[in-house]
């Protein structure tokens, strides 16, 4: 048994922070004894270690809460997932303290870099992020030509055009956001703008556009977790609102 002034010790993390967890309803102590004092057992060590692990791959509070909580958490899956999100980072940075190595020999006239390789990493991280997160269920449901289609055209993509593609992809997240704090609906004219400008996002990926593909993508964003978490990281409900309005706009502009 710990007390939270050692398990605070052990963990790096401080007391008011395992108080703060502890009405939260996320990390209760196995018990407190009549002058309150709280004490931690295996059980809440080990989940305080997941809740870590969660808060360092950037996950909120009450996601974290809602993951440990399920009827179906497995500990050892969540490790390997964790495992796998560290190798991508891993990957990611990897990638990147390459192309900055090149830069830095460019800059000094040692290597010869195009403007082209010089945001080709940036591309094939985009690529490989999306392939590895959400790859076996985009394939199952659109198939792989669709997919493999897509990735190509990120790859072939100008530096204006990734930049544009970003921006949108930016732009759409920032606006769903104050649109659902402000209470918007699905039907109003702002959302319909956020619509388009999604549509907008899909077509510079996709082969080809249609509205019920475009449909079935939003059904995806309130079906898969992974997808959700993506809109509703820092404001819940993104992923509703623009399931909703996609639902509502998409093909009255036809």
């Amino acid at each position: 048994m710990y007390s939270i002034g050692e398990l605070s010790e052990l963990a790096g993390v401080s007391a008011r922070t395992l108080r703060y967890y502890d009405r939260l309803g996320l990390l209760k102590p196995a018990h407190t004894n009549e002058a309150g004092y709280r004490f931690y057992g295996d059980r809440e060590v080990d989940l305080l270690q997941q809740i870590l692990f969660y808060r360092e791959r950037g996950f909120d509070l009450k996601t974290i809460r809602h993951l440990l909580c399920a009827e179906d958490y497995d500990v050892v899956r969540t490790l390997e997932e964790h495992l796998l999100e560290l190798e991508r980072q891993r990957d990611r940075m990897n990638s990147l303290i390459s192309l900055v190595e090149r830069s830095i020999r460019a800059v000094k006239g040692e290597e010869n870099m195009s403007d082209k390789e010089k945001f080709e990493a940036f591309k094939e991280r985009a690529v490989r992020e999306n392939e590895e997160k959400y790859g076996s269920e985009l394939r199952e449901k659109y198939g792989d030509e669709a997919v493999d289609a897509s990735q190509k055209k990120i790859l072939g993509m100008s530096e204006e055009d990734y930049e544009r593609f970003q921006n949108l992809s930016r732009e759409v997240l920032e606006r769903l956001q104050a649109a659902v704090l402000d209470g918007v609906s699905p039907d109003s004219d702002e959302a319909g703008r956020i619509v388009m400008l999604h549509k907008e996002w899909l077509g510079m990926t996709w082969k080809k556009y249609t509205q019920e593909a475009h449909r079935a993508m939003a059904n995806l964003y309130i079906s898969d977790e992974r997808f959700k978490l993506y809109y509703d990281r820092e404001v819940p409900g993104c992923a509703e609102l623009l399931q909703k309005a996609i639902e509502y706009h998409v093909g009255k502009d036809a």
